[in-house]
């Protein structure tokens, strides 16, 4: 594809966990691995570095949504305490992972719409 092939949307591509440029082509292998490349279009995914952004993010929400949610569980319903543990230990995990994958995919498809790239000194 050329460059006046209209990007996909940063938001809908980061929620479907597709590709930045194309918006079809799947961007995980399996979990939160990246392909190599998008099957549709071709983009190579090598500019893709979200490091430890998505994780940042991730821990400030499921800190505000579990620990919201255990306190609204503990005092309207009142329950004994292996069913926070059992609630809680289910939920956090899979919230995680799927967080992860959306703010991954999120962050990778800013970094291509905006072009960011490692920071590098002027040599003049």
């Amino acid at each position: 594809m050329d460059q006046k092939t209209p990007q996909a949307s940063v938001l809908l591509a980061g929620l479907r966990a597709r590709c930045p440029r194309c918006g079809e082509g799947a961007l995980f292998r399996s979990g939160l691995v990246l392909r190599d490349k998008c099957a549709k279009c071709g983009l190579s995914y090598a500019f893709a570095d979200s490091g430890d952004g998505p994780a940042v993010f991730a821990i400030f929400i499921l800190g505000f949504l579990i620990l919201g949610g255990a306190l609204l569980v503990e005092f309207k319903l009142h329950p004994p305490a292996w069913v926070h543990v059992v609630l809680w230990g289910l939920l956090t995990p899979l919230f995680a992972f799927f967080l992860l994958r959306v703010l991954k995919a999120t962050l990778i498809a800013l970094q291509y719409k905006h072009k960011a790239e490692e920071g590098r000194l002027a040599l003049d």
